[in-house]
C-alpha cells in the first residue's frame, strides 16, 4: 500500500483526528510578526484559523458538491458570492471589534459595523483573498480524496461482480460434469459391467476434489493433474482397447491455477471425440509448465458430420468465461480442426506473476 493509500485510508477511518492534525499544522506554520508577543501571536493565529475553517468547509462541503451535482451554476455562484461576503465581513467585524481590543494598546480608532459591511475593497482585497486562498486548496484535496475513494469503491464492486460470476460459472460446471459422469456409470450398470463399483469409487474421489478442494479461485496444478488422471481412469472404464489415451505432463514448479478448467477441456474431448468416433478414437493430452508459462493442448479424433463444425458446449463456454475473468490479459484459448483432429489449446503467460497480482489487488480492494 502506497503512502497516498495509507493517508487517504487514515483520513477516511479517523476523519476527526485527521482534520485536527491538518488544522494544527495550519495553526503552527505562521510566523510571529515582528513586535508581537507570543501570546498575542497565538491569539491572532487562533482567530485567523477560525476564519480559514469557515471558508474551507463552506467551499469543500457546500460549493464544490453543488457544482458537481447541480446543473444551475448561476445559483451556485450566487451562493458562493453571498457566502464569501458573509464570511469576509464576519472576519473583519471579529478582527476590529474583538481581536484588536485584545492585542492592541488603546487608544485606537475602530470602524463601525456599517463601514465594515460597505467597504467592499478591504473585504475583497484583504479578507476574501486571505481566507479563501486556503479554502480552494482544501477543497481540491477533498475532491481528490473523494474521487480516489469512488474509484477504489468501483474496483471493489467490479471485483465482487467478477467473483460472483465466477462462482456462478463453477456452480453451473459442477452439475454438468456430474450429469455426464453419472450417465457413464448408468451405461455400465445397464450391462452389469464388473467395473461399475470401481467407477462409483472413482467418481467419489473426483467429487471430493470438486466439492471440497476447489473452493478457492486457485488450486495447485499438481492437484489438477491428479484430478485429470482419476477422470481419465474413470472414463477409460467405458471403452475397450480401441480408445487410446495419452496424458503427458511436465511442471518445473507447483504453481496455482484456476480449478476445473482443465477438466472441462478433457471432458469435452471424451464426449465429442471418443464418444462419437466408432472407429479407433484417440485423445492426446499434453500439459507443460516452464518458467511460469503454462500450456495445455488436448487433441482428439473428430468425425465430421456433413462438414459440420462443432460449436462450444456448456463446458468450453464456461472455460472461456472463467479465463476471461481470472486471466483477462495474459491467456490464449482457441479450438480448431486439423486433419480430422479437434484441437483445444490453452496457454497462460506469467502464471506466477498473475497469482501475485491477484493477491495484491485483493489486499488493496478490501483494506
Amino acid at each position: 500500500m502506497s503512502i497516498l493509500d495509507k493517508a487517504i485510508r487514515y483520513s477516511t477511518v479517523y476523519r476527526v483526528s485527521s482534520h485536527i492534525i491538518f488544522w494544527l499544522v495550519v495553526f503552527i506554520v505562521p510566523q510571529i510578526p515582528e513586535g508581537m508577543s507570543l501570546k498575542d501571536a497565538l491569539i491572532d493565529n487562533a482567530f485567523c484559523l477560525t476564519f480559514y475553517m469557515m471558508a474551507c468547509y463552506f467551499v469543500a462541503y457546500f460549493i464544490i458538491p453543488k457544482l458537481l451535482k447541480d446543473d444551475n451554476y448561476l445559483v451556485t455562484m450566487i451562493y458562493f458570492i453571498i457566502g464569501s461576503y458573509v464570511i469576509s465581513a464576519f472576519s473583519r467585524i471579529m478582527v476590529v471589534h474583538v481581536l484588536e481590543p485584545i492585542i492592541r494598546e488603546p487608544p485606537f480608532e475602530q470602524e463601525s459595523i456599517w463601514e465594515i459591511l460597505t467597504d467592499l475593497r478591504i473585504l475583497i482585497v484583504v479578507y476574501f483573498l486571505q481566507n479563501f486562498s486556503l479554502a480552494w486548496i482544501f477543497g481540491f484535496l477533498k475532491l481528490v480524496k473523494d474521487r480516489y475513494l469512488i474509484k477504489q469503491r468501483t474496483l471493489v464492486l467490479e471485483k465482487e461482480k467478477a467473483e460472483a460470476e465466477l462462482h456462478a460459472l463453477k456452480a453451473q460446471l459442477n452439475p454438468h460434469f456430474l450429469f455426464n459422469t453419472l450417465n457413464n456409470i448408468y451405461s455400465l450398470s445397464l450391462v452389469n459391467s464388473p467395473v461399475t463399483s470401481t467407477s462409483i469409487a472413482g467418481l467419489s474421489e473426483i467429487l471430493d476434489h470438486v466439492l471440497y478442494r476447489c473452493k478457492g479461485n486457485l488450486v495447485p496444478i499438481s492437484t489438477e493433474i491428479t484430478l485429470l488422471e482419476n477422470y481419465i481412469d474413470l472414463e477409460k472404464l467405458r471403452y475397450d482397447e480401441r480408445l487410446k489415451v495419452n496424458f503427458s505432463h511436465s511442471i518445473d514448479q507447483d504453481l496455482d491455477i484456476a480449478p476445473l478448467i482443465l477438466l472441462s477441456v478433457v471432458e469435452n474431448a471424451f464426449k465429442h471425440g471418443a464418444g462419437e468416433d466408432i472407429g479407433r478414437p484417440f485423445i492426446d493430452i499434453n500439459l507443460k509448465l516452464s518458467n511460469g508459462n503454462f500450456s495445455f493442448m488436448v487433441s482428439n479424433s473428430f468425425v465430421a458430420k456433413d462438414e459440420e463444425i462443432p460449436s462450444d458446449g456448456i463446458g468450453l463456454e464456461n472455460v472461456r468465461k472463467q479465463l476471461a475473468l481470472i486471466y483477462p490479459q495474459n491467456h490464449e484459448f482457441k479450438t480448431y480442426i486439423s486433419e480430422n483432429t479437434f484441437v483445444t489449446l490453452l496457454s497462460i503467460a506469467d502464471l506466477k506473476t498473475n497469482k501475485v497480482q491477484m493477491s495484491d489487488e485483493s489486499k488493496m480492494s478490501f483494506s
